[in-house]
């Protein structure tokens, strides 16, 4: 079974939920994990304003995707910042190109997944991966969330991100927040659930 995880993440966040993942992923048999980035849309002034370019240099960058590799992989997790409650444009731009993928049916029946980011516990997390997931299901693909078998987002004894939509991660308003252990464990184990039903389907597929 052929996962892949995409991303966009400008400081980091977003692309360690995304790492968690694929080692969760891993961890089911006949797994293959790809991990790829979307490409920027944001001149190189503005990222540098925004302390972007700097920040980049302390995570790995993986190679830019291209939206008709999306065909190649039997499930996808789509790892993306909020944006004022929504997914951000880096990531809007890229799934917008996937016009030819939706008119030739070419995802339908694959598995897809969402996990996000904000810079505040109630910064839109929810929001951003519940309005993914209208695209997701234009694309006819089958949508699997966090359920509340990760005991870990139901806990009350800390500020923690995660929810049966999606893992997430909380970053503060300055970046500085790093995910918790509680919320890399629950990227770990959507990755590793997303492998799982992936795998059941590209079976019966």
């Amino acid at each position: 079974m052929n996962m892949l995880i995409l991303y966009y993440s400008m400081y980091g966040h977003t692309f360690a939920l995304c790492d968690a993942a694929a080692e969760g992923a891993r961890q089911v048999p006949g797994t293959v994990v790809t991990m790829r980035r979307v490409p920027e849309t944001l001149p190189a002034d503005l990222l540098e304003k925004l302390r972007a370019t700097e920040a980049a240099r302390s995570f790995r960058q993986d190679p830019i995707a291209n939206v008709m590799e999306l065909a190649d992989y039997d499930a996808v997790i789509f790892g993306t910042p909020t944006r004022y409650g929504n997914m951000c444009g880096q990531m809007r731009s890229f799934m917008d190109g996937s016009g030819p993928l939706w008119g030739s049916n070419a995802l339908v029946g694959k598995v897809a997944s969402v996990m996000t980011s904000s810079a505040t516990q109630h910064g839109g997390q929810e929001s951003t991966v519940l309005t993914f997931i209208p695209t997701l299901l234009h694309l006819g693909y089958v949508y699997v969330g966090l359920p509340y078998s990760f005991t870990g987002q139901s806990r009350i004894d800390e500020i923690s991100g995660c929810s049966p939509y999606g893992a997430s991660t909380i970053a503060g308003s300055g970046n500085e927040r790093k995910p918790t252990a509680n919320e890399l464990e629950g990227a770990l184990f959507q990755g590793r659930h997303v492998a799982m039903i992936g795998s059941r389907l590209a079976k019966v597929g």
